[in-house]
């Protein structure tokens, strides 16, 4: 659970803005919607495959 101390005097949009940025820290929506659904061991180790041999690509790229 997510606390954010409102302080005296403090506008409600600056603590609305932090908790915004907590939540997004935490990374809680994107666990839901990875849990939303079932993915084969073997559909997401592809995926990481796939996404690291396009990162070294960007790399081989930019030491070119």
């Amino acid at each position: 659970m997510l606390i954010i101390p409102v302080k005296d005097g403090e506008n409600i949009d600056r603590a609305l803005k932090r908790f915004k940025r907590k939540f997004d820290r935490t990374k809680t929506m994107r666990n839901l919607r990875e849990r939303k659904q079932f993915t084969k061991p073997s559909v997401s180790r592809r995926r990481q495959i796939q996404k690291a041999s396009y990162i070294q690509g960007l790399r081989d790229a930019e030491n070119i």
